[in-house]
């Protein structure tokens, strides 16, 4: 039986189709939920594994909607390039946590990476597709947890 439990989801999401290729990779690297901060999923032809049959999409106004509804002591983890973060490759992901993902375009505000409990980076020369990235991130849980 497998232990912990982790969501995955996108703050003001610049496209859908971002949303259905994170939704279709949650399915495949056993992520419990996806949401959306700022922004309303369309159903999209991206999403080819029907995973809105398996795992729940969730929709929030504001960043503070998310802090209150997430689950007991789950952890915040940011997903963005920052002086703070740490490297995915020496990240130790936390047994229960949400991932957070900013928009390809701005990014998650300051205002947001001061509120969470970890910032991460993934090492590359440019910046990544936002489902990209998402799904990196959940591969990464999924071997080193």
């Amino acid at each position: 039986m497998k232990r912990g439990f982790f969501g995955i989801g996108i703050y003001h999401a610049k496209t859908e189709t971002n949303i259905g290729t994170l939704w279709r990779s949650a399915h495949n690297f056993g992520a419990s939920f996806i949401f959306t901060i700022g922004r309303r999923y369309k159903h999209q032809a991206s999403d080819t594994t029907k995973a809105w049959k398996v795992i729940p999409l969730y929709h929030y106004d504001t960043f503070e909607d998310l802090k209150i509804n997430i689950p007991n002591e789950a952890r915040i983890i940011a997903i963005e390039q920052s002086e703070k973060s740490v490297p995915l490759k020496s990240f130790n992901h936390p047994e229960q946590c949400i991932y957070l993902l900013g928009a390809e375009d701005c990014g998650l505000p300051v205002e947001i990476l001061e509120k969470v409990g970890k910032i991460v980076h993934i090492d590359s020369p440019m910046c990544l597709n936002v489902a990209v990235a998402g799904s990196i991130v959940m591969y990464d849980r999924m071997v080193n947890k």
